[in-house]
C-alpha cells in the first residue's frame, strides 16, 4: 500500500444553504459481515460494485488494512475529460464493521488534494444476514471544490444499485 504526500489544507466545515450534505442507502445482504468487509477492503473488487462504468480498475490491488492506506483507481467519466485517476485515503477501518475513504486527485507535483467527500459503509450483523448502509457525504467539501464539483455527484438510486452489486458478489 502506497503512502503519498497529501495536502493538509483544512477543507472540512464549509456549509452553504443546503440542508442535506449526505445521502445513504441500506440493504440487508444475505452474507456474513466478514465476507462483505473483505470485498469492500479489496480495491480490485470496487469496479464490480460500482453501477456505472466510472470505476475501471485498481492501480494498487493489495487489500486495505488500516486508516491512512491510500489506494488508486483508474476511472473514466466524460465530464472529467475521459480517463483519470483517483487516490482514496482510508478514513475509517473497523474490521467487519465499517470502512470509509476520501477521494482525491494528485497534482502534477504528486501531492494528493482530497476533495472533502467520503464514501462510508457500515455493516451490522442481523438474523437475516448483514445490514449494509452506504453513505455518501460531501459536507467536508470546501467552497472552492464545490465551485467545480457538482454535489451530490450521485443519488440514492445509484447507492442502491451499488449495494445490489455488493450483494451479488457476497451472497
Amino acid at each position: 500500500m502506497r503512502k503519498i504526500e497529501e495536502d493538509r489544507t483544512p477543507s472540512r466545515g464549509y456549509v452553504d444553504d443546503m440542508t442535506t450534505e449526505s445521502i445513504s442507502a441500506r440493504r440487508t445482504v444475505n452474507a456474513p459481515a466478514d465476507r462483505i468487509f473483505a470485498i469492500l477492503a479489496d480495491p480490485a473488487r470496487h469496479q464490480d460494485i460500482e453501477p456505472t462504468d466510472w470505476v475501471r480498475d485498481a492501480v494498487d490491488s493489495q487489500p486495505l488494512t488500516a486508516v491512512g492506506d491510500v489506494f488508486a483507481m483508474n476511472m473514466f467519466h466524460v465530464g472529467q475529460g475521459g480517463d483519470y485517476r483517483m487516490h482514496n485515503k482510508v478514513t475509517v477501518f473497523d474490521r467487519d464493521s465499517a470502512i470509509a475513504w476520501e477521494p482525491g486527485q494528485a497534482s502534477k507535483s504528486g501531492t494528493v488534494n482530497y476533495g472533502g467527500w467520503e464514501w462510508r459503509y457500515d455493516l451490522k450483523p442481523t438474523d437475516e444476514g448483514t445490514d449494509v448502509t452506504l453513505n455518501y457525504d460531501w459536507s467536508g467539501a470546501s467552497k472552492e471544490v464545490r465551485a467545480v464539483v457538482p454535489f451530490p455527484a450521485v443519488n440514492e438510486d445509484y447507492l442502491g444499485k451499488s449495494l445490489a452489486g455488493l450483494a451479488a458478489l457476497a451472497e
